[in-house]
């Protein structure tokens, strides 16, 4: 792998600059993907925050579904951010009758654990890999994870209601946060992820 990963961004939906921006000061080239032609021409993927129900309804009109299921399954580095979190896990609770998802990491994530957008909050997380300064993340509309396989590496927990709520997770090659890293100017989560990528 060279020194400069190609990574794209899922950009059906969602905040993609924001990551593309956040990617390119970690090093990467960032590219947007739009098209299966694309799929194949990338060493890594971001999923960012957004809707997940919309995401998973224009990944499979643009026809991005089978591709990116099939370069996942191959072993695509993949993070997800917020929405990119449900997009990349195989169970989801309180899910649309007919959402879909990705697949990839073995973990049952709860969409809007953390209540409605007026709920939205900041914490400061401590996250070993990153270093010993802590990562601000901000909460949209977040997910947790409920339930984690075997292989399921928790990075970061929160909190609530008298129980521990992972909140940042890595399975192998794939990375993901209920939080959103690319509006906060810490580029932390990005850099590691395309060190992932470069050591794939």
């Amino acid at each position: 792998m060279t020194a400069q990963p190609t990574i794209g961004v899922l950009a059906v939906q969602g905040d993609v600059r924001e990551h593309v921006h956040a990617l390119e000061l970690a090093g990467a080239r960032a590219v947007a993907v739009r098209r299966p032609s694309e799929v194949e021409a990338i060493d890594g993927l971001v999923i960012p925050g957004g809707e997940s129900t919309t995401m998973d309804k224009l990944v499979r009109i643009f026809d991005l579904r089978e591709p990116l299921v099939e370069r996942l399954r191959a072993g695509l580095p993949a993070y997800g951010s917020c929405a990119g979190m449900i997009m990349l896990a195989d169970r989801i609770l309180d899910g649309h009758r007919e959402q879909q998802t990705l697949g990839g990491l073995d973990i049952t994530v709860r969409r809007n654990a953390f209540g409605r957008q007026v709920d939205s909050f900041e914490e400061d997380l401590r996250i070993r890999e990153l270093g010993p300064e802590p990562v601000q993340a901000v909460f949209i509309r977040a997910p947790w994870v409920e339930e984690i396989g075997a292989d399921v590496q928790v990075l970061a927990s929160v909190h609530v209601g008298g129980a521990d709520h992972p909140v940042a997770v890595r399975q192998g090659n794939l990375l993901a946060t209920s939080f959103h890293p690319e509006v906060t100017g810490d580029h932390r989560v990005h850099a590691f992820f395309a060190d992932v990528v470069r050591r794939a």
